[in-house]
């Protein structure tokens, strides 16, 4: 049986080329209908990394946000016409919306909305451990990055909102793909 996944692309370039990557090898290994939702930013990272060519290539059903209705993921996500919505990976601005009930962008609104018709979110924040992290730029220089405490209070928040549930990388996709293929058996 198909799983339907409404999987979000935000302007974080962390972890981005491994989330695609997984994503790719998930639909491949499993029978999955994946579309593609990326916030303004997040076309704009995806473009800058020069990963667009493969994502859509990957994932021909790739749609660009135009406003926080446009494309209406918000209804398909209320019909039920998905088995989830994961973003992946997150910026601190998009976790800091969802964190606070701010529904101005395709991806915070999809959030919002997907929780109120008991659509399962998951979310990877590439922001929520302390200290720094070092991530990969385009063309292979390296950037050391701090975190806010700000950032992480919003993706405390986050776990303890129902109807959430924050990955602490992006590969627990796997696991849940696979605990959703088994709850459709």
């Amino acid at each position: 049986m198909t799983i339907r996944i409404s999987w979000g692309i935000t302007g974080c370039g962390d972890y981005l080329k491994e989330s695609l990557d997984i994503m790719k090898d998930l639909a491949k290994e499993h029978d999955l209908d994946v579309r593609v939702f990326l916030s303004q930013a997040g076309e704009m990272v995806v473009k800058w990394y020069r990963l667009f060519n493969e994502l859509k290539t990957s994932f021909p059903k790739t749609y660009s946000e135009k406003s926080p209705n446009v494309p209406f993921l918000v209804g398909d996500l209320q019909l039920g016409k998905y088995d989830f919505l994961v973003i992946m990976p997150s910026t601190s601005n998009t976790v800091a919306k969802i964190a606070a009930g701010i529904s101005d962008t395709l991806l915070s609104n999809a959030a919002g909305q997907a929780m109120k018709a008991k659509v399962p979110v998951y979310i990877f924040p590439a922001d929520q451990k302390k200290g720094e992290i070092v991530t990969d730029l385009p063309g292979g220089k390296k950037l050391t990055l701090t975190m806010r405490d700000i950032d992480l209070e919003a993706v405390e928040k986050l776990r303890k909102m129902k109807g959430i549930t924050v990955l602490g990388h992006p590969r627990e996709i796997r696991d849940i793909v696979r605990k959703h293929i088994e709850n459709k058996k």
